[in-house]
């Protein structure tokens, strides 16, 4: 019992520590003076994520934004005082980790907050041709390499973002009886994912939302 109170305990503060990052403003939060631009485009090196294993190392400092995104992230903080590179690193990978486990448990109450429109029918498409063939997801993000931003551009009011990540995943599909039927948990696959997340530039709401998923070559 107490091991079970204390899980409900670690997962609720997992789902606020995720609200803080990426998610949902309440409208009673004290504001603060905004850091210098410098300071939050600096890749200074983003804090491990409470959701990610203990085996995962932080990233180099010098590896969070590639040369080519540089710009257009200067442009994501001269058009949003708030914005600040190593948190949204951090909050990324933490979405990374839920989105997928949300995904893969076919829950789509908690992709509806975390997904655009287009990606949250995309998923749903993919979960109910799962469930028509009676096939369950029994994946495992083991650990989360990298996570760097590619690219970044302001498009019109929104800013977007594109990270690539690098992640061992250990993956199972099994049918309606529980027999394995493809992949293993006892090997992870290396898997590299583009996703783009979006938000709404001078919004009250801080919340980006993941908009396109893509392989990386």
């Amino acid at each position: 019992m107490v091991g079970i109170v204390l899980l409900a305990m670690v997962a609720a503060f997992l789902a606020l520590r995720l609200y803080m990052v990426l998610g949902k403003r309440s409208g009673h939060e004290q504001v603060l003076p905004p850091k210098p631009a410098e300071e939050r485009l600096a890749p200074v090196q983003a804090p491990r994520a409470l959701t990610e294993s203990a085996t995962e190392q932080a990233q180099p400092a010098d590896s969070v934004i590639d040369a080519d995104a540089a710009n257009g992230v200067r442009a994501i903080l001269s058009a949003d005082s708030s914005f600040d590179v190593a948190r949204f690193i951090d909050g990324a990978k933490s979405a990374y980790r839920m989105i997928l486990e949300a995904f893969w448990k076919g829950d789509e109450d908690e992709l509806a907050w975390l997904v655009g429109p287009e990606v949250r029918e995309s998923f749903a498409a993919a979960i109910a041709e799962r469930k028509e063939a009676g096939h369950t997801l029994d994946n495992r993000l083991v650990s989360i390499e990298t996570a760097r931003i590619d690219a970044a551009r302001v498009e019109g009011r929104a800013a977007f973002i594109t990270v690539h990540f690098v992640a061992d995943i250990a993956a199972v599909t099994r049918d309606s009886e529980g027999n394995v039927i493809a992949g293993t948990l006892t090997d992870a696959v290396e898997t590299n994912d583009r996703w783009t997340f979006s938000r709404a530039l001078k919004s009250s709401d801080p919340n980006w939302l993941l908009v396109e998923t893509d392989e990386a070559a």
